[in-house]
């Protein structure tokens, strides 16, 4: 882990995150930094589409936003939308 990572990790728990470092030295977000922000943003690996995961759907407990690659919370379905995120069909 570089010196870069270790600081953003601080900043994070700090801020209330649960942040990970990963191996490639992205950072992982589990917890949103605001309970009222809780629909997350995640690219596909696939295709790199946009989609939006709000709680109770299928996949949300596992979707992990990685800033790094572009991923991010929401604190409304409009939000998300108006960004140009689609809402997870499942």
């Amino acid at each position: 882990m570089n010196i870069w990572v270790g600081a953003l990790l601080a900043v994070a728990a700090g801020a209330g995150y649960m942040a990970q470092a990963q191996p490639s030295n992205s950072i992982e977000l589990r917890l949103a930094p605001d309970s009222r922000c809780n629909i997350k943003g995640n690219v596909s690996h696939n295709n790199g589409e946009r989609i939006y995961h709000v709680p109770g759907q299928k996949y949300y407990e596992q979707t992990v936003i990685t800033p790094s690659r572009g991923e991010r919370w929401f604190c409304s379905e409009a939000e998300a939308q108006k960004a140009g995120w689609r809402k997870s069909g499942v």
